[in-house]
């Protein structure tokens, strides 16, 4: 933890909502109930977290910041814990660990997702999170936390929302550059 002044970095890149803080071993279970697993994205979204805090999905708003523990997303391998945080506007995941499969599912999915042992946040809390920074500031208390940082190249699939727009993406330039090629031209003014 450090208190310095905050470095200039892009605002795009930038996550910025209220803390709602959650404890250890936070499954898979808990963020995508399995009795609605046959239910569209939206329902199952609905029930996120409920088992804890039954509030969490009436109340989270687009960009807020779940914070939590050792271990978030332990359990099952299913994207649908990391969808339905995604469906409720979450804009980033804070933890003192995660579980690997649910860490690349959260930046598949376009969702940051920072470890960072040291954080220090109560519920309500105001965070800005600097995934490439690998900076969490706490407006609240006014303190900085290092945290590890997300690769640029990670960073991409994430602004684009995932791994899918991504590759949409990459494969539509791909396909733009061959025909350049094909047809003589280089795609460059002479």
């Amino acid at each position: 933890m450090s208190e310095q002044s905050t470095p200039d970095v892009d605002s795009a890149l930038s996550r910025r909502g209220r803390a709602f803080v959650f404890g250890d071993n936070i499954d898979t279970d808990l963020l995508a109930p399995g009795p609605y697993m046959r239910e569209s994205p939206e329902v199952l979204a609905s029930h996120c977290l409920e088992a804890i805090d039954p509030d969490f999905a009436g109340a989270v708003q687009r960009g807020d910041i779940v914070v939590g523990g050792k271990s978030f997303g332990i359990g099952s391998s299913r994207e649908q814990a990391v969808q339905s945080l995604v469906v409720l506007g979450v804009g980033a995941i804070v933890a003192t660990s995660f579980a690997r499969i649910f860490y690349r599912n959260a930046l598949n999915f376009g969702l940051p997702a920072l470890t960072c042992p040291d954080l220090q946040a109560e519920r309500g809390d105001d965070l800005e999170v600097r995934p490439q920074d690998g900076l969490v500031i706490n407006h609240t208390s006014g303190k900085q936390y290092r945290c590890e940082s997300i690769p640029p190249e990670l960073m991409d699939i994430v602004n684009v929302g995932g791994l899918m727009p991504w590759l949409a993406r990459k494969l539509a330039a791909d396909a733009k550059s061959a025909a350049s090629g094909a047809d003589g031209t280089s795609g460059d003014p002479a």
